[in-house]
């Protein structure tokens, strides 16, 4: 068994109005996604999708994307992005998948898969908010709004997916659709969190285009290690981590 991560796949079969191939680099990347993954991944493989899987709005109009991925080789794990509108509550997707018979794809959402004594753990994230003082963010200035909100979520969510992985023991492997750190810009609160349970390895995706991907973090940083993988970054072609 080996596993794999793709990031921001970004399918559009149930909304053709949305195509990413418009863009420089997206060129013919569904077809380019299915070769790559049907000439690497094998049926006992599991692949983690980091985000921005579908570009349909409710569940429904992301039903041909999901049927896409299940014929695909391989279990697959998925979390949110900031494009899948489609995301809805645990149960509702769940319950979804089950009466499609997509029974290879899996929601990673408060939780953590084992896999091999590692716990593939993750969540969203969200964008940097200044004023932050420590791990729990409890001194972020109100006034910020929205984006502090969420970003309190997402930390917390992150922090049940690793406590889940310790709780059993595992080596956590983080997965973000966000990045933790870009340029000379540093999440203290996701980044605190990642060390506080150990995580040497952050995995992420969001970031497009070559001048967005030359300022990416792709090092080792205070000894967490950042590896951008969003699909264009990696010529659509899913990485082999373990």
């Amino acid at each position: 068994m080996s596993l794999f991560v793709l990031g921001d796949t970004h399918l559009s079969l149930g909304v053709p109005a949305k195509p990413m191939d418009i863009f420089g680099g997206w060129e013919n990347y569904m077809n380019l996604i299915e070769q790559n993954w049907r000439r690497l991944i094998r049926p006992e493989d599991t692949i983690v999708l980091a985000g921005d899987i579908s570009w349909g709005m409710t569940l429904e109009e992301a039903r041909a994307d999901f049927a896409f991925l299940h014929d695909l080789p391989g279990t697959k794990i998925i979390l949110k992005g900031n494009h899948d509108y489609w995301w809805n509550s645990m149960k509702k997707m769940n319950e979804f998948f089950a009466a499609n018979g997509f029974d290879s794809l899996h929601i990673l959402h408060n939780n953590c898969y084992a896999y091999e004594g590692y716990g593939l753990c993750g969540t969203r994230g969200w964008v940097n908010v200044p004023g932050e003082t420590n791990a729990r963010g409890e001194s972020l200035d109100p006034s910020l709004g929205g984006d502090a909100k969420v970003l309190l979520r997402e930390e917390q969510r992150l922090r049940v997916s690793l406590q889940a992985a310790q709780k059993e023991g595992l080596k956590p492997i983080a997965f973000l659709h966000y990045p933790p750190i870009y340029w000379n810009n540093r999440n203290e609160l996701i980044v605190k969190t990642l060390h506080d349970f150990g995580v040497t390895d952050c995995y992420y995706g969001h970031l497009h285009g070559a001048q967005t991907h030359a300022r990416a973090e792709k090092n080792t940083v205070d000894g967490i290690t950042y590896h951008l993988i969003a699909s264009d970054y990696l010529q659509f072609i899913p990485e082999k981590i373990l």
